[in-house]
């Protein structure tokens, strides 16, 4: 077994994922986290016991309130967020529109929207989407690592949409130095954390984090499709959001005319709980209380590191900080040829994540990546550029 394995107080943890025999390296955890096996009993035995025993009943047994019971957990665990400010549904597109909207009904005064060109595609569609809706102004941050004093702030600045971990670069942001920042020139701030959460500390209260969005499928293992969550500080919470479901109403079963908000986090649902796709999140949230994200943050930083120890053997650019406290779970590197070699590379066992023209992103999972099989897989990848 490689020697850093040997010396991982970690390596135990990979016995609680499935397993896939065909996959020597998996290097994609970033995009889509393997499942733990407790999940499969978990979701299976709701199949049978809860829906198909239940049925009808669960709504009053639980069902209702599992997206803040979920969310308080997924905000103590991983967040730094205390109970009541955490909620699941959704795609994280919907919530990124429906946050951004509420955030913007708060600044009425302010007509200007603030986002880097290197954010996800869906943060940069949704606020292009919006400001057309409303006819604001988009300020554009240029490419490069996203900065205070390149963030292009003034008095008419509404809002901020900045993601913690880049998703090319895996370039981590200063959320509490940027945060105070936006807040100095009278604006909110939105931010991403679908690459950050459950793999990066996070303290988003101490940070005096206005509202915040993530996904659940990729370092909170919660399956493809997963819904996202929403954090919203209590003092956020008279904000109206645009999408007045039934769920985020006062009184939900009253069935009454005319919309009326629910109090707290639950006045920013829209529809009926995905109670299914809720529930791997619990087993992994809990998986990483136990551990610790501390010590989950203390393997991200050592598989990184010997990432990048393996991919300066290649003939590679790398997008990645080198300073460990700049970045996050992966390592982004380039190359012209790396389109041609993706089919190869899978077709080896080999699954690193592609993002075009040239990127191959090293997404490392703390709790069930290997240094054996990221060396392996640098390896294969160092082979095919050989020839």
């Amino acid at each position: 077994m490689h020697a850093l394995d040997q010396a991982d107080p970690l390596a135990h943890y990979r016995d609680l994922f499935v397993s896939s025999p065909e996959v020597v390296a998996y290097l994609d955890g970033n995009s889509l986290g393997r499942p733990l096996t407790a999940s499969v009993e978990r979701v299976g035995a709701f199949m049978t016991e809860q829906w198909g025993g239940r049925l009808i009943r669960g709504w009053d047994e639980g069902w209702m309130q599992q997206a803040q019971t979920i969310g308080d957990d997924l905000g103590r665990v991983v967040l730094g967020a205390a109970p009541g400010q955490t909620t699941i549904g959704d795609s994280t597109t919907v919530l990124l529109y429906k946050l951004v909207r509420a955030a913007l009904s708060d600044r009425g005064d302010r007509d200007e929207i603030v986002i880097d060109r290197d954010n996800f595609p869906t943060d940069r569609y949704v606020l292009e989407g919006v400001a057309a809706e409303l006819g604001l102004t988009l300020r554009w941050i240029e490419p490069g690592d996203v900065t205070v004093d390149r963030i292009p702030l003034s008095k008419k600045t509404a809002l901020v949409v900045l993601s913690h971990v880049a998703y090319r670069s895996g370039y981590l942001a200063d959320v509490a130095g940027i945060t105070a920042a936006v807040h100095e020139a009278g604006a909110l701030v939105l931010w991403d954390l679908c690459h950050s959460a459950g793999v990066v500390p996070t303290e988003l209260d101490a940070w005096g984090v206005d509202i915040a969005v993530g996904c659940s499928y990729k370092y909170l293992n919660g399956g493809p499709g997963a819904p996202a969550f929403a954090y919203v500080a209590e003092r956020h919470h008279g904000l109206r959001q645009p999408i007045q479901g039934w769920l985020g109403s006062q009184q939900p079963f009253e069935m009454g005319q005319g919309y009326e908000p629910a109090d707290g986090i639950r006045r920013f649902l829209s529809g009926t709980p995905p109670v299914i796709g809720m529930l791997p999140m619990r087993d992994m949230v809990a998986l990483i209380e136990a551990v610790g994200l501390e010590a989950v943050r203390a393997k991200s930083v050592a598989l990184t590191s010997y990432a990048l120890e393996l991919v300066d053997e290649l003939p590679v650019e790398v997008s990645t900080p080198r300073d460990a406290a700049q970045r996050g779970s992966h390592v982004t590197i380039e190359h012209p040829r790396f389109a041609e070699l993706m089919p190869v590379l899978w077709e080896q066992g080999v699954i690193p994540d592609f993002r075009r023209p040239s990127g191959i992103r090293l997404g490392l999972s703390p709790l069930s990546t290997s240094f054996a099989e990221l060396q392996l897989g640098v390896e294969a990848i160092g082979a095919l550029l050989e020839h």
